[in-house]
């Protein structure tokens, strides 16, 4: 029996048909190559007119390089990291943070994947103690690996606070559209206006095919990232493929409506199983994901047709993601096989 991946993850979309069409437009000819290419100028216009005009923003092959790149530009490495237990680059990043800028990361549990400032409070800890690590980085996701959002008022709280104590705010911006859609706000409105210093901006989760980009929005932070970037085997040498992406991305509000589908999706997909007897909603659906625990053995009947995550094995919580392309057929056919696993 084929085994159906639209709901494992928002990874597992295609690439939309414009970004397609935007990667064949640029396949052309010869052109100058790791970014000083008009491909590259051009995109990175487009992300200043969303962003801010005095931005530096580095594009890398991928999410991962994106969180660790960034960080590792802003922090030493005798440094702590601040971030949820959640946080991708806790759990589904390979180490990678640690190893290659040298930080602890300090983890920090919560319910719903979100930060506070109480939450943190007790673990900044050592400022000035050669001893300790010293606290550097506070890091968020936003939306959280959850699928929940921080409201523009909670990242300037911790973003005040991060500066107050002399630390930094790092974004980890994976599925950002997503969450400026579900808030009804534009891209700077949660990152520069909330006081973000570095973001880690994703597109493969929103119709991309490759690629994130690194933004600092402090251009004292990024006078060494050229070479990190270079150091860190992420200076792509075809460049235009990436930003050729970018630049649809952030036209014509390619982003915002594939977010916006994306996210109503996931909508109607909750209306659907809320009232499923057995199936227990355990996060707010704000973005293009759905949490819930179910039991195991309806889990297994369900995963026999559809690949999905099991998000936590201890309650038997899993997420349930939309993309641009689930259509609505994709999503009550989803429910269909979930009433189905319950009746037989």
């Amino acid at each position: 029996m084929k085994i159906n991946y639209e709901f494992g993850s928002d990874n597992h979309s295609g690439v939309h048909p414009d970004i397609m069409k935007a990667i064949e437009s640029v396949n052309v000819g010869y052109s100058v190559a790791y970014g000083d290419d008009e491909y590259t100028t051009s995109a990175v216009k487009k992300f200043k007119e969303h962003f801010g005009k005095d931005i530096d923003v580095y594009f890398v092959g991928n999410g991962t390089a994106a969180n660790i790149l960034g960080l590792k530009s802003v922090t030493n490495s005798f440094n702590s990291i601040f971030c949820a237990e959640t946080a991708h680059m806790n759990v589904h990043e390979c180490c990678g943070p640690e190893k290659f800028t040298g930080c602890k990361l300090t983890v920090i549990p919560t319910l719903d994947g979100k930060l506070t400032v109480d939450l943190i409070k007790p673990y900044l800890i050592g400022f000035g103690d050669p001893h300790m690590a010293q606290p550097k980085v506070i890091s968020i996701t936003q939306a959280t690996e959850c699928g929940t959002v921080y409201l523009k008022e909670e990242i300037k709280d911790i973003s005040d606070f991060a500066h107050r104590n002399k630390m930094l705010l790092h974004m980890d911006g994976a599925r950002l559209c997503n969450a400026a859609v579900g808030l009804n706000v534009d891209l700077a409105a949660i990152t520069r206006d909330a006081g973000v210093d570095v973001l880690s901006f994703g597109g493969t989760k929103n119709g991309m095919m490759f690629g994130d980009a690194v933004i600092f929005f402090d251009k004292d932070l990024s006078k060494n990232f050229e070479f990190i970037r270079k150091q860190g085997m992420h200076l792509t040498s075809k460049m235009r493929y990436i930003s050729a992406q970018f630049e649809a991305l952030l036209s014509n509000d390619l982003w915002l409506k594939n977010a916006k589908h994306a996210n109503e999706m996931a909508q109607i997909l909750f209306n659907e199983v809320i009232n499923i007897s057995g199936i227990n909603i355990t996060q707010k659906v704000q973005v293009n994901a759905v949490f819930a625990s179910l039991p195991k053995e309806i889990i297994k009947k369900i995963q026999k047709k559809y690949g999905f995550h099991v998000f936590n094995e201890q309650n038997s919580e899993v997420r349930w993601m939309c993309s641009f392309n689930t259509s609505k057929k994709d999503v009550m056919d989803f429910v269909e096989a979930i009433k189905e696993a319950f009746i037989k």
